[in-house]
This record gives C-alpha cells, structure tokens and sequence, in this order.
C-alpha cells in the first residue's frame, strides 16, 4: 500500500504549504479574472464563494466604522478581507483589528501566520452554523483572542477561546446590536 501512495507529496508544514499555494493562487490569471472570494482548504483545494450582497457589505462597512472610531489607530488597524493561514487551509476573515506588532510578527507572503486578535464574520443566507463553528474554532487555534460573528440584522455575538462574552473584552464600548 505504502508503494502506491510514495509519489505524493505529503504535507509536513500546514504553513508552508498554505504559503506556497496561495503564492500560486494569487499569481493565476484565470483566478484573477474571476469576481469572487477565493478561500483554500487544508489541502490546498480553491473554495469560491460569491461576492456578498449589499446587505452582507453594508454590514461590514458599519461594523468596520464602529470599530474603526472604538478603537483608534494608535495600536493597530481595522482592515477588511484579511487572509489568515489556519490549519484549514487559508481563510479570507471578513474584518479584523489587527495590532501593528501581529502584522510585523505574522506577514508572510501577503497571508498572516498569526490571526488578528479581532476576528470578525459578517453572516452571509449561504453561512452554516457548521461553517462558523469551525471558523471560530480555526482563528482561535491560529491565535485570534475573540471572534466576532455579526447577523444580518445587525446583532453581534462575542467569543473568546472559552465560549460566548456577553461584550468584547478588547472592545468593550462595542455594541451588542448594529443598526442597520
């Protein structure tokens, strides 16, 4: 059995391999030519999702807003569509405040290697409970503090490695429900 699987590559590295496939992910044309998200799982496979609706986006502009004037920018950033490896694969979060010490520490090749301590899923009609439970589960393990899911009418669920806060602990001035 072994003889017949020695031709293929085994993945040692889960980082390494997410670094160097969206590196080739993000140099084809024919990807770039496509208007959507592009995600990869543990094996590298492309995910394409489509390009969310006005409501998805509205929603992440007032999230990205609140956020924004919460927290400042002395520290770190709010930043839209960050790619995060993750030993899922390489995940595209929909907004995060970053620090200025994780991007300087995580940066490699255009992905983060750390997650951003704020990670935020603005719910999409396409969205599973399966699909955010395991990317909750994937940014904490790539070392996210919180992650925030927001719903399309507008309410925001706080998490920490634990479980659900009923506020942010690094935001606590944020709102429990945006309007929308």
């Amino acid at each position: 059995m072994s003889g017949v699987f020695a031709h293929l590559p085994e993945v040692i590295d889960q980082e390494s391999f997410n670094l160097e496939r969206w590196s080739e992910l993000e140099s084809d044309p024919f990807l770039a030519a496509i208007d959507c998200r592009i995600e990869t799982d543990r094996y590298g496979q492309v995910i394409l999702k489509a390009t969310p609706g006005f409501e998805h986006s509205n929603l992440q502009g007032l999230t990205f807003e609140t956020l924004r004037d919460l927290m400042g920018s002395a520290e770190g950033r709010v930043r839209p569509e960050c790619p995060v490896s993750t030993s899922g694969g390489v995940k595209g979060i929909d907004l995060v405040w970053i620090s200025h010490a994780r991007v300087a520490d995580g940066l490699r090749q255009n992905v983060l290697t750390i997650a951003p301590e704020i990670c935020i899923e603005v719910l999409s009609p396409r969205n599973t409970r399966a699909e955010m439970e395991e990317k909750k589960r994937l940014y904490f393990e790539a070392g996210a503090s919180e992650v925030w899911i927001a719903s399309p009418d507008g309410e925001v669920a706080f998490f920490h490695p634990d479980g659900e806060m009923e506020r942010s602990s690094l935001c606590p001035g944020f709102p429990a429900r945006l309007e929308v």
